[in-house]
C-alpha cells in the first residue's frame, strides 16, 4: 500500500519570514539568505511533522476519535504554515533571481516551492480539506464489514473470497466488502471538488494534473506509458482471463456466463485468484512472517529489528486494517502497521512494507532534512515491490522458508506462471484506477458508478452485476485518501523489474538474473543503500534511476520478466 500519510503531501515545507536578524532588502534573494531560511524552517517544521506522524500512527492503531482529532489539528497547523503567502512570495523571488547555485540548496528550493504552491489556499479551504479527509479516514479505519448480521474483519472477508466454493456466500462477502463505499461516497466527491477548486485556483486544470506536475511527472507521458502497457498486456491478459474463467467455472460448478466479480477471489480482481499445483499459503502454515522478514533483511545487510520493535503488526479492535509504513522523523524512527497472519498474502505484505521501511531508515543522515525522503513515491513502491515478490518465488521459499529442492523445482514453472499472472492482473487493475481517477477529477458530477463498471469491463473483462448502481469505486480506499497516487504502483513494478535485472546481472553477476533470491547477499543492501536510499531526493527520480541502473526508467525489463513475446522500445520514460 501507499506509505503513511506523513509522506507525500506533507513532506517538504517551509516557513518563517526572515525579516528579523538584521537582514537587509538586498540580502533577501541571496543564496546565504535562502540557506538561513532553510535552517530556520527545518528547526520549526521537523518536530511538528514528527508529532503529526506519531499522532496519525497512534490514531490508526487505536481508532479513537480523539486521536484522529489530534492528528487532524497537527496536519492543519502544518498546512497553515505551507499557506504563508509572504514566504511563498520570497521563494518565488529566489527562484526568479537564480541566485541559489549550490546544488543541494537549489534542489531544496525546487521541492519547497512546489509544496508551498500546492498550499496557497484560503484557511477555510485548508480547514475543510483536513477535517473532511480525517473524518473519511476514521470511517475507513474503524469500519467492519457485516456478513449475515455479524461484523467481520477484512482478513475474514478475504479468507471467504479466497477459499469458499459457495457462490451465494461469495456474493455476500463481496457485497459486504463494498458497504463502506456507500458510507463515504458523498464525502469523497466533496473532497474531489475541494481539491479541484484548490488546484484550479493555482492555475491547474484539476487536482489530478496538479499532483502529477508537482510530483515532477508529465501527465501526457504517464498516460502514453499506460496506453503502451495496455497494448502490451491486452491480448495476453484476455488469454489468461479465459483460462481463469474456465478454472473458476469448473471449481464453482457454474457456466462461464454466470461468473460475476465475487467469483474472482478478491474484492477488486487485483490479485490472481488461483493457480493449480501451487498452494503458497501451505508454505507459511506454522511460519512466522515477522521473523522471516527480520531474518531476510538482516541477511541482505539491511537490519530492521529496531523497526519491528516500534511497529504494530497484529489485529486489534478499531485498528486500521490495511498495512502502511510511516517515517516518523527522518532520523530513523520508521514504523509499519499491519495485521499479520501466517499466509502468503501477509508474507508479501511484510516484505513490501519493510521495503518502504529500509528505504526510509537508510537515507544518508548527512543529506539535508528536506531532501531526506525517497526520490519519488513510485521509487519507494519499487523497492517494496522488489522485495514483496519474493513471497511467491521458489528460490526464496527454498533459501529462506526451507522448502525442499525437489519442491522448489516442482513448483518453479507454476510459480513463475502465477507471478506473471499476478502482474498481468495488477497491470490491468491499475489501468482501471488510473483512468477512473483521471476522469473523476475531470468531471466529478458524471455518472461515476457507470464509469467505474465501464472501465472494469473494458480493462479487466469482468461482467458487472445486473442492476447494480452503487458507488463501488468509493470502496477503494486509495480514491479517498491517497488521491492521484495509484499509477505510482505500476511505475514501481516497472522499476522493480529494472532494479532486479540490474542487481542480478551487475551486482550478483548471475546469469539467471530473474531467479535470484537475494538471501544472505549483503552486497544487495550495500548497492541499494549507496545508489537508491542514501541520495534521497537530492536527484530527480529519473536522474537517480539512471545513476543507479545506467538508464532511465524503462518498461523493457518488466516486459521481459512478465509479458511473453513483448518487445518494448528502448526509450526510457522521461
Amino acid at each position: 500500500m501507499a506509505k503513511g500519510m506523513g509522506y507525500g503531501a506533507l513532506v517538504l515545507v517551509a516557513v518563517l519570514t526572515l525579516s528579523c536578524g538584521g537582514q537587509t532588502p538586498g540580502d533577501e534573494v541571496t543564496e546565504m539568505a535562502f540557506s538561513r531560511f532553510v535552517d530556520q524552517l527545518v528547526a520549526r517544521i521537523a518536530p511538528l511533522q514528527r508529532d503529526m506522524a506519531l499522532a496519525k500512527f497512534e490514531a490508526s492503531v487505536s481508532g479513537r476519535q480523539e486521536d484522529y482529532a489530534r492528528a487532524a489539528a497537527l496536519e492543519l497547523e502544518l498546512k497553515k504554515i505551507y499557506a504563508n503567502r509572504e514566504d511563498f512570495a520570497r521563494l518565488e523571488r529566489w527562484r526568479e533571481a537564480g541566485t541559489v547555485k549550490d546544488p543541494l540548496l537549489a534542489r531544496q528550493l525546487e521541492v519547497v516551492r512546489a509544496e508551498f504552491l500546492a498550499n496557497q489556499l484560503p484557511e477555510a479551504t485548508l480547514t475543510r480539506l483536513v477535517e473532511l479527509q480525517s473524518a473519511v479516514e476514521q470511517r475507513f479505519n474503524t469500519h467492519r464489514a457485516v456478513i449475515d448480521g455479524v461484523e467481520v474483519s477484512d482478513n475474514r472477508v478475504a479468507e471467504i473470497l479466497r477459499s469458499s466454493t459457495d457462490s451465494a456466500e461469495l456474493e455476500r462477502a463481496w457485497l459486504a466488502s463494498k458497504e463502506i463505499g456507500g458510507k463515504v461516497a458523498a464525502d469523497v466527491i466533496e473532497l474531489v471538488k475541494l481539491r479541484n477548486q484548490a488546484a484550479q485556483s493555482l492555475g491547474f486544470a484539476n487536482f489530478h494534473t496538479m499532483e502529477l506536475v508537482l510530483g515532477e511527472q508529465d501527465p501526457a507521458e504517464i498516460e502514453a506509458l499506460f496506453d503502451e502497457l495496455d497494448r502490451l498486456t491486452r491480448d495476453e491478459f484476455a488469454r489468461a482471463k479465459a483460462e481463469i474463467d474456465a478454472d473458476l467455472a469448473k471449481r464453482l460448478g457454474l457456466q462461464l456466463q454466470d461468473l460475476r466479480p465475487w467469483h474472482y477471489r478478491n474484492p477488486f480482481f487485483q490479485e490472481a485468484p488461483f493457480v493449480p499445483d501451487v498452494n503458497l499459503d501451505s508454505y507459511y502454515q506454522g511460519a512466522d512472517p515477522v521473523q522471516l522478514t527480520q531474518d531476510f533483511y538482516a541477511g541482505v545487510g539491511l537490519p530492521i529489528a529496531e523497526l519491528i520493535a516500534r511497529s504494530d503488526l497484529y489485529e486489534k479492535p478499531g485498528k486500521y486494517q490495511h498495512a502502511f509504513c510511516e517515517d516518523i522523523d527522518r532520523e530513523g524512527d520508521v514504523r509499519v502497521l499491519a495485521s499479520v497472519r501466517p499466509d502468503a498474502y501477509w508474507m508479501n505484505t511484510m516484505l513490501h512494507e519493510f521495503g518502504h521501511a529500509v528505504y526510509d531508515r537508510y537515507h544518508d543522515r548527512q543529506v539535508p532534512w528536506l531532501l531526506r525522503t525517497p526520490a519519488h513515491p513510485f521509487t519507494t513502491e519499487a523497492i517494496a515491490n522488489l522485495f514483496g515478490r519474493f513471497a511467491s518465488q521458489p528460490d526464496w521459499l527454498h533459501d529462506m522458508v526451507g522448502i525442499s529442492a525437489e519442491e522448489r523445482d516442482r513448483i518453479r514453472e507454476a510459480a513463475a506462471r502465477s507471478l506473471r499472472l499476478e502482474q498481468l492482473l495488477f497491470s490491468r487493475w491499475s489501468q482501471v484506477m488510473f483512468r477512473f481517477e483521471k476522469a473523476l477529477y475531470q468531471d466529478p458530477d458524471q455518472d461515476l458508478n457507470t464509469l467505474w463498471w465501464d472501465l472494469v469491463e473494458r480493462y479487466q473483462l469482468l461482467i458487472r452485476p445486473e442492476g447494480r448502481n452503487q458507488p463501488d469505486w468509493a470502496a477503494k480506499i486509495h480514491v479517498a485518501l491517497y488521491p492521484a497516487y495509484y499509477h505510482n504502483y505500476l511505475l514501481g513494478e516497472l522499476l522493480a523489474s529494472q532494479l532486479y535485472n540490474h542487481i542480478g546481472s551487475q551486482v550478483l553477476q548471475a546469469e539467471d538474473v530473474f531467479k535470484q533470491s537475494f538471501v544472505g547477499r549483503p552486497e544487495v543492501g550495500s548497492y541499494l543503500r549507496e545508489k537508491v536510499f542514501e541520495p534521497g531526493k537530492t536527484l530527480r527520480w529519473n536522474e537517480m534511476i539512471e545513476a543507479a541502473t545506467g538508464e532511465p526508467l524503462t518498461p523493457r525489463y518488466y516486459a521481459l520478466q512478465f509479458i511473453s513475446g513483448a518487445t518494448p522500445g528502448e526509450a526510457g520514460v522521461q
